[in-house]
């Protein structure tokens, strides 16, 4: 079974420029993690800068521009991706970014606790129908009242500091049926 929220583009390969990098969520504790992941994201963000040759400074603002972008969503996707991963699946976690001639496009793949779902699912569906900026704040407000960030901020601040793009995909492996694993495909899509 799959389920689709938002206007998802599916990982097609063709034609266009792309780099994936999979990741063993297993291999070493979440917190070494955090560093890798800041690395991989500017990795990311250093490969695509070279799709924007030239030295004039309007492609140097839109190298730099594009740069910034891309090393902040890689990394917001992959702190999630191994924050919520569900180590039961034994799956890798992975980013994806494609390039085509208007767009970036990030995926994000990592399973996910089935018994998260449906409060994930009711988030993404406050992200896709209600006003950014409004559950930006309301998201800020009860931050500070819990004491606690949950992470939910870097879907916001996608969609409002970068006018992204945002759809997801959870597909239900049928491994085990007593314990169902779901992968989830996050896709961020950036206009250049």
């Amino acid at each position: 079974m799959t389920q689709v929220f938002g206007e998802y583009i599916e990982i097609t390969g063709q034609n266009l420029e792309y780099l994936q990098i999979g990741f063993s969520p297993s291999s070493m504790p979440l917190q070494l993690r955090w560093r890798n992941n800041g690395l991989s994201a500017d990795f990311l963000a250093d490969y695509l800068s070279t799709f924007f040759p030239g030295d004039d400074p309007e492609t140097q603002e839109r190298r730099t521009e594009t740069r910034d972008a891309t090393s902040f969503v890689a990394n917001e996707l992959l702190e999630n991706a191994m924050k919520f991963n569900y180590a039961p699946g034994e799956h890798s976690v992975s980013v994806r970014m494609e390039l085509d001639k208007d767009n970036i496009r990030f995926y994000a793949i990592n399973c996910v606790d089935p018994s998260t779902i449906v409060s994930f699912q009711a988030y993404i569906q406050r992200l896709l129908t209600e006003d950014p900026d409004e559950v930006y704040m309301e998201q800020m407000m009860n931050d500070v009242e819990d004491d606690e960030v949950d992470g939910s901020l870097g879907f916001l601040t996608m969609l409002i500091d970068y006018k992204a793009h945002l759809a997801w995909k959870f597909e239900y492996l049928e491994d085990d049926p007593n314990m169902p694993i779901v992968v989830v495909t996050t896709m961020v899509q950036l206009s250049v």
